[in-house]
């Protein structure tokens, strides 16, 4: 249901991107932006999820949705990803009931680069947690081009099962490239970067394209030392680079806690990595924690 429920955003996002009117509300500056495309996606995965499991407990970004209307219900897909299902769930989460699932939502990773038409760097996210630990995850790109026509990718993983949507081409050994933000670059994170002393750094917006740059082996690790992303940022892309092996931390190596009533940002950053992930840890200045 999640992987279909994102691929379902894709036309209205494009849709709404392509039409000009975005709908813009400043939510606290520049990068704390909601379009008309960020409501109707949330409406659209939430109710849906809703649908199918209603005991979980979700959370999306958007605050000001009200489910319990006509438009809600209109919206609500109830096809299941055959794809997903010719998979077997894996015995370490055949246990997990509806209730112990936590679903973040993030229905427009990217928001600012969506209103400034950088539509590579935006995503959908829907990531699924139990017992706080990010367990299942689905990243959507609207635009990726299939054959010259941007028809959009899922990229899917379970823990214990497997990644799935995507061609890994791993960095190669001796090479180190670090992705991290484009419009957040205070002098923590440059500090983290600089000690880390990357051979190449890519700086693009949205929290998923970052993780994407991570699980398809064209970035090693994903590094932001500030606070500035959320659950719903996160949970998905940990659970897919957890699936193939990975891992994703605070910059300082402790778990990231996705239980229902955590607090939602990501106060002490980001740091996720398939490889040297100990190295990148222990390569964050000690005085970055004092700020």
């Amino acid at each position: 249901k999640a992987v279909v429920s994102t691929q379902s955003t894709g036309g209205d996002l494009r849709d709404i991107m392509a039409s000009g009117n975005l709908g813009i509300v400043d939510k606290g500056g520049i990068n704390n932006l909601q379009t008309m495309a960020d409501k109707k996606a949330q409406l659209l995965i939430v109710s849906s999820l809703m649908q199918h499991s209603p005991k979980a407990t979700i959370i999306g970004e958007e605050d000001d949705v009200e489910y319990d209307t006509e438009e809600a219900r209109s919206l609500i897909t109830r096809d299941i990803s055959s794809e997903v299902l010719s998979h077997s769930c894996p015995a370490s989460l055949s246990h997990l009931t509806e209730e112990d699932l936590v679903i973040w939502v993030d229905p427009l990773d990217g928001t600012k680069e969506y209103t400034e038409g950088r539509k590579q760097d935006v995503t959908v996210l829907i990531g699924i947690a139990a017992h706080g630990e990010a367990v299942a995850g689905v990243i959507y790109q609207p635009w990726f081009e299939v054959q010259g026509k941007e028809t959009g990718r899922t990229l899917w993983g379970v823990v214990g099962l497997g990644a799935f949507g995507f061609n890994r081409q791993p960095v190669p050994e001796g090479r180190k490239i670090i992705t991290t933000t484009r419009s957040h670059m205070q002098q923590s994170v440059q500090d983290a970067i600089d000690s880390c002393k990357p051979d190449k750094l890519i700086q693009i917006g949205g929290s998923g394209s970052k993780c994407i740059l991570v699980i398809e082996g064209l970035a090693d690790a994903y590094l932001f030392a500030s606070p500035g992303t959320k659950k719903w940022d996160t949970c998905a892309g940990e659970a897919i680079i957890k699936a193939l092996g990975g891992k994703m931390t605070d910059v300082f190596g402790k778990p990231i806690q996705y239980h229902a009533d955590v607090g939602h940002p990501n106060k002490t950053g980001v740091l996720a990595a398939m490889r040297d992930f100990d190295f990148y840890v222990s390569k964050i200045p000690s005085n970055i924690m004092d700020r």
